[in-house]
């Protein structure tokens, strides 16, 4: 599995930004997907994650009500939308997926992901 992460760019806060990570898998449906990220000396942290059908989503409390994540299973991507970006939100976003048998099951730890992509950086400048 290969994930290619990408959408990341420098904005004012306030702004926004919609990250997309390109999933090269057979069957993409079979796969939870999330998204999480890591400031400059500071550890990992899980954003968001989404079961395999896209049906449910599942926030980190900084996340909740100003990043959504979504998924496009015909085109193998999951994309996560940054709205109202602040300073602290800077942090290289890195996408990452699990096959589950499980259809409503969503991963919010590391530990649980199989597969990452590169990450792609956010810069958010007051």
């Amino acid at each position: 599995v290969q994930l290619q992460a990408s959408g990341g760019g420098t904005v004012q806060a306030g702004g926004s930004l919609r990250l997309s990570c390109a999933a090269s898998v057979r069957t993409f449906n079979d796969y939870v997907m999330g998204w999480f990220r890591q400031a400059p000396g500071k550890e990992r942290e899980f954003v968001a994650g989404i079961n395999r059908s896209g049906g449910s989503s599942y926030y980190a409390d900084f996340a909740k009500g100003r990043f959504t994540i979504s998924r496009d299973n015909g085109k193998n991507t999951v994309a996560l939308h940054l709205n109202g970006l602040k300073p602290e939100d800077t942090a290289v976003y890195l996408c990452a997926a699990r096959s589950t048998a499980y259809v409503r099951r969503i991963y919010h730890r590391e530990t649980e992901y199989d597969y990452w992509g590169q990450g792609t950086l956010v810069t958010v400048s007051s």
